[in-house]
């Protein structure tokens, strides 16, 4: 008899059986190292894209010191890269100008790293207040500053006395270290601006422009004659009249490059405790003096100055009245005099 056995096809042999298991086992490795490949990648990709975000935050951060967020909320940008050439906006604002007493004479003792380090110290000191106080800076001067305010305008005065607060505690920093004090004037009014991007196609640069600008500019010079701290004008006033600041009336003056007469008013409120319980003190027979002078009245002017000066022997406002006052009684007034007069300083 033959013996006939009949083998399985070779696909079904154990050999076979054990390739397919490591055909198995390879594909399955393959398929992990591909998924493993694919996971890495995107993790590489993730960790570029965080970088690049963190490249673009600081750049951003950066840009935002040069153009502030604010400004370029105002022209409905999100994003510096939005701003072109020409941009514009008008809107009313209040703005605030602000600059250092007698500053060159106090550089004059400093070297000139002793210089920047003592602008940057004041200008962090009194940046951080403004932007507290929902404004933002414009632009910066050297030893000063224009900061602007869109809707809360009594933000601006509150900016500008805690400004004058700040500074109080500083100035007792300094002479303590035996340094002189630090004296600022600050302007303030309000009116049409148009804020816009101007240049070139290689250079841009944001601005400001309008008369308010300039006048706000004039109201900080006037601070050297009047010798308050925080001068404004009447629009600004008129923003706030529900509120309580402690500011007193200042006449009228017409400053230079202005055909119209302005009212202006000293705010005192910032100043130190001595000076404001003096000036509040004394408010009326000021305010009273200064209708006198107005009205012509010089001799009563005179004799309401002299008697705050008597309580109150710094007010170098009034003393500027009294001189005045005097000034007309011996040589008089022509026909046209109306008591203002071009204040030509800046």
């Amino acid at each position: 008899l033959l013996n006939i056995t009949i083998l399985p096809p070779w696909w079904r042999t154990w050999w076979a059986y054990v390739l397919y298991s490591l055909a198995g086992l390879g594909i399955l490795f393959w398929f992990l190292q591909s998924q493993k490949r694919k996971v890495a990648s995107k993790q590489r990709e993730l960790e570029k894209e965080q970088r690049h975000s963190k490249e673009l935050e600081v750049l951003n951060t950066a840009n935002q010191r040069f153009v502030p967020q604010d400004f370029l909320q105002i022209l409905g940008k999100q994003s510096i890269k939005e701003l072109e050439l020409g941009d514009q906006i008008q809107t009313e604002m209040t703005v605030l100008f602000s600059d250092i007493r007698s500053y060159t004479t106090l550089s004059e003792s400093m070297s000139p790293e002793e210089n920047f380090k003592f602008i940057n110290s004041y200008l962090g000191r009194v940046g951080p207040i403004i932007k507290e106080h929902g404004g933002f800076i414009s632009q910066y001067f050297g030893d000063g500053l224009m900061a602007l305010f869109l809707n809360d305008h009594s933000a601006a005065l509150k900016s500008a006395i805690a400004m004058q607060k700040i500074l109080n505690i500083y100035n007792k920093e300094r002479l303590k270290k035996e340094r002189k004090p630090v004296r600022t004037g600050i302007g303030l009014n309000t009116g049409q601006l148009m804020l816009g991007i101007i240049g070139d196609k290689d250079r841009y640069d944001s601005t400001v422009i309008s008369d308010a600008v300039n006048t706000a500019s004039r109201m900080e010079g006037l601070t050297k004659i009047f010798g308050g701290n925080i001068i404004l004008t009447e629009k600004t006033a008129k923003k706030f009249k529900n509120e309580n600041f402690e500011y007193r009336y200042l006449g009228k003056v017409k400053v230079k490059g202005k055909e119209k007469a302005l009212k202006i008013y000293d705010c005192y409120e910032g100043d130190i405790k001595e000076v404001k319980i003096l000036k509040t003190s004394t408010k009326q027979v000021f305010e009273q003096g200064v209708d006198y002078y107005f009205a012509q009245q010089f001799g009563k002017s005179a004799e309401s100055f002299r008697y705050v000066l008597k309580i109150n022997s710094k007010d170098q406002a009034a003393r500027y009245y009294l001189n005045k006052s005097v000034q007309y009684i011996v040589d008089g007034v022509n026909d046209t005099w109306n008591g203002v007069e071009e204040m030509v300083i800046k």
